[in-house]
């Protein structure tokens, strides 16, 4: 059957139990040969005898096996008719032409492609889709071949998909973005509606989709694995800076407020250098002693 916009949609094909089918075409086959063997001086019981034969022979033909998660679609001299999903032994018109389509999930293993991302670096990405086909009509008829369709969507959507977000967060560390690397949850989503919208029109459904491989290419790594590192070392580098002027300044605060020593600004100045260097540092610092004045 048609829909508004001309394309097939799955309608429930006219068949009818395994079982009952059998048993007519065994009464047939049963009264075709004794009507054959009364009727022997009459051509007209015997003309109605080989007719007999023939319909249960025609009955047979008709029998097909369903298994579950399986559908039969059929085709009445080139015209769909219906699909049939019920399981078990089951019986249409001898003369349709009865397709075995599967219905079970299925698993994508999309390959390895090379992508730019939103940033312009060059990654690489690959996916695995979980999927099934959900509208038999289309998947047939709409399409040439519906598991070749799935591939080449699949790896268009990730090439789209990769277009859409950078690999990972950029130099301004304030700005939170959606990242491919960072993200995987809302990547993911993003990934399955993509596949939808590309799948729909072979009536396959996306049960899943996660991205399995992702990295930057070959020829851009360690060039980028250096930036990470480095910015890492900013961030850690920020942190400790951080702390260090909060402790310095309650260092600075508890002395004032408890009168223990009177520090002028010079003073004020050298110990703040000084605690600086000790947390800050990220080797072991190693005490100097004194022997005179900040003004000797």
């Amino acid at each position: 059957m048609h829909n508004q916009d001309g394309q097939h949609r799955e309608i429930r094909a006219s068949t009818a139990n395994g079982y009952l089918a059998i048993v007519g075409a065994i009464a047939l086959l049963v009264a075709g040969p004794l009507m054959l063997w009364a009727g022997r001086s009459q051509p007209l019981l015997m003309a109605l005898a080989l007719l007999l034969v023939g319909a249960a022979i025609l009955t047979f033909s008709g029998l097909y096996m369903l298994q579950p998660n399986e559908a039969r679609i059929l085709t009445l001299f080139g015209k769909y008719t219906g699909t049939d999903r019920t399981e078990g032994l089951r019986w249409a018109n001898p003369f349709a032409v009865k397709r075995r389509l599967s219905l079970r999930a299925r698993n994508l293993n999309a390959p390895t492609i090379k992508v730019n991302d939103k940033r312009g670096n060059p990654i690489e990405i690959s996916a695995a889709v979980v999927w099934r086909v959900q509208d038999s009509a289309r998947a047939v008829f709409e399409v040439d071949d519906f598991e070749a369709y799935v591939g080449i969507q699949a790896e268009a959507a990730m090439r789209h998909l990769a277009s859409q977000y950078a690999y990972d967060d950029g130099e301004d560390l304030d700005v939170k973005e959606t990242t491919l690397r960072a993200g995987q949850d809302e990547v993911g989503a993003a990934l399955v509606q993509e596949l939808q919208a590309r799948f729909g029109q072979a009536g396959v459904h996306v049960l899943d989709a996660k991205i399995t491989h992702l990295a930057y290419a070959p020829e851009i790594a360690q060039v980028m694995l250096r930036r990470q590192q480095a910015e890492a070392i900013i961030s850690a580098r920020k942190k400790i800076v951080q702390g260090a002027v909060s402790m310095v300044e309650e260092a600075l605060h508890g002395l004032s407020e408890r009168r223990i020593v009177e520090l002028d600004d010079e003073r004020k100045a050298a110990m703040v250098s000084n605690l600086l260097v000790v947390l800050c540092s990220d080797k072991d610092t190693q005490p100097i002693v004194n022997a005179g004045t900040l003004y000797s």
